[in-house]
């Protein structure tokens, strides 16, 4: 942390359904002088993919989606790729980042609000970028010119659509979903999707690197809560990930059968896949370091950087917060705490 400049960590480890430990490091507020606890509420930016692809998987596993059927079927308004609009987008291929649909446009327009959430609704959000006469669709910067199916493309809007999809669904907003069907039966407590939600005294400021020290900065909200909005603390968030490497179980409660699990967890490599990748899941991901592969997924916005790690073999999970924008530094820094939590000799946790 010293090396990294990183004013605080929260870090747990879960073995065989079970969440071994938790902890926090640092300061949560630098100027207070506010030292960050297990109940800390950190943002997690792009981990957030990962709980979202659980409940739709929660929805295929209760026979109310299919993974490969066209994603159409359910929505509001049609989404096709323009350079491929008889080939159907289907879920599967959103959960695993080969729908076609960029982020090009996503990264050209500021949609942050700094300081509070976003005023623009998901399903506004999604019209505006993904259907042709949205304020800000446009072929090229909407999808790709590849085939849904054809490349790999880590996709924001995807996700972004997999939630609104989960909404329509469910038959409920797929937040309120999310908390009754995963949530409360695990239980994880103290997550929230919406800034106003998080109490202000378990808030965790974030800070960006500059000038040797770590400078405070503006909670972001974005209008694709369901790509990267999720809020949590270490204890709150640590029995989803005991559960996702233990084959969907924390203790006596589960939230996805073995075989579901195992489907989430099973690595390909589509084409496209980038080099610092050797495969990808159903949102999980998979990276090599090291001679050995470790399943993961990593989160970073303006000051934050998550990640979580997993080793079914070993019914390992990890999960590291941090409260500063990402950096070489802090990359070496969270790989360096993962090998030695995944490494059992290191731990007697």
């Amino acid at each position: 942390m010293r090396t990294a400049a990183i004013p605080c960590l929260a870090v747990g480890l879960a073995r065989n359904g079970h969440v071994r430990f938790a902890r926090g490091y640092g300061l949560a507020d630098v100027a207070r002088r506010k030292r960050v606890t297990v109940d800390s509420i950190f943002h997690l930016a792009s981990v957030t993919k990962t709980v979202t692809a659980t409940g739709i998987t929660m929805l295929v596993e209760d026979g109310r989606l299919a993974l490969d059927e066209p994603v159409n079927r359910h929505l509001d308004f049609a989404v096709a790729n323009p350079f491929a609009p008889d080939v159907p987008i289907t879920v599967r291929q959103l959960q695993m980042h080969i729908s076609s649909i960029s982020d090009a446009t996503y990264y050209e327009v500021d949609f942050r609000t700094p300081g509070r959430g976003s005023p623009l609704a998901l399903g506004d959000f999604l019209r505006d970028c993904l259907v042709p006469g949205g304020a800000y669709y446009s072929a090229k910067g909407s999808f790709s010119a590849h085939a849904p199916g054809c490349s790999y493309d880590y996709s924001n809007v995807g996700y972004a659509l997999l939630g609104y999809l989960g909404s329509r669904v469910a038959g409920l907003d797929f937040r309120a979903y999310l908390q009754e069907r995963l949530f409360r039966r695990l239980p994880m407590t103290g997550l929230a999707w919406r800034l106003g939600d998080v109490p202000l005294a378990r808030r965790v400021i974030p800070y960006e690197p500059g000038d040797g020290r770590a400078r405070p900065t503006a909670p972001m909200g974005f209008p694709d809560w369901p790509a990267g909005m999720l809020r949590g603390s270490i204890a709150g968030f640590m029995p989803f990930v005991a559960a996702a490497a233990n084959g969907g179980a924390v203790g006596p409660a589960r939230m996805l059968n073995a075989s579901s699990m195992a489907e989430m967890l099973a690595m390909h490599a589509p084409p496209g896949l980038p080099t610092w990748l050797s495969g990808q899941g159903v949102d999980w991901m998979e990276s090599a370091e090291g001679g050995a592969r470790h399943v993961n997924h990593w989160g970073g916005d303006p000051g934050v950087f998550t990640a979580a790690y997993l080793d079914p073999a070993s019914t390992t999970g990890i999960a590291i917060f941090t409260n500063i924008s990402a950096t070489a530094a802090s990359k070496g820094a969270i790989k360096a705490i993962t090998r030695r939590l995944l490494d059992p000799d290191a731990s007697s946790a």
